[in-house]
């Protein structure tokens, strides 16, 4: 599910939501390290208040998650940036995006890259064509990193999550080598976890 409201701003809306990315940057992004220019430029560009549902519109851009129904959540303004920031994407990506329901981080991605594919958590989980991709990123916090992502990516190719470890959620880092992704955890962040990406429970004595 992607929201994108059809009902225009008015003016006065439209203005308050151009302050609230004003101050989102200032007081959100630029205290916890995101100052990379080209992720400034697209979180002023992209009004986040056209991705969540309409009752929620008035606190977009406040520094928490937001509830889009059917189970999952825009997280707050800090996680896309920070996750963009360690992406560092250029236009020679092809890059692979698990959208985590709002379709705001494909918003804010896709004039970056040279070639965009956005997946659904449960098409993720399956076999896909192509295996060329130079970045993944994913949306979300995960357990693990199931191999038909990692089969998609091409050697070397770039992967920034989110991490379920230990009850906590962590921005981490991977890339692949030899077949594998090896995930290292970054700074502790509140990500919203994808259900589709748990890892099968072990039974204990």
């Amino acid at each position: 599910m992607t929201i994108v409201e059809d009902r225009p701003l008015s003016g006065d809306e439209a203005s308050q939501a151009a302050l609230a990315r004003r101050v989102m940057i200032e007081s959100q992004l630029r205290p916890t390290g995101v100052n990379a220019d080209f992720v400034l430029r697209r979180m002023a560009a992209v009004e986040r208040e056209r991705f969540v549902p309409e009752p929620a519109r008035s606190f977009a851009y406040m520094d928490r998650a937001i509830d889009l129904g059917g189970g999952r959540q825009l997280a707050a303004p800090i996680v896309q940036g920070l996750m963009l920031q360690e992406a560092r994407p250029t236009t020679d990506d092809k890059a692979l995006l698990v959208d985590g329901g709002s379709g705001y981080l494909a918003e804010l991605l896709r004039p970056l890259v040279g070639s965009l594919e956005v997946v659904t958590p449960e098409q993720a989980i399956t076999p896909g064509e192509g295996g060329d991709f130079t970045l993944l990123m994913i949306d979300g916090a995960i357990e693990q990193l199931p191999e038909v992502l990692v089969d998609r990516l091409v050697d070397a190719g770039r992967v920034v999550t989110g991490l379920v470890e230990g009850g906590l959620t962590r921005l981490a880092i991977g890339r692949k080598a030899a077949g594998q992704v090896a995930l290292l955890p970054l700074a502790e962040l509140g990500m919203p976890a994808l259900p589709e990406f748990a890892a099968p429970k072990r039974w204990s004595f």
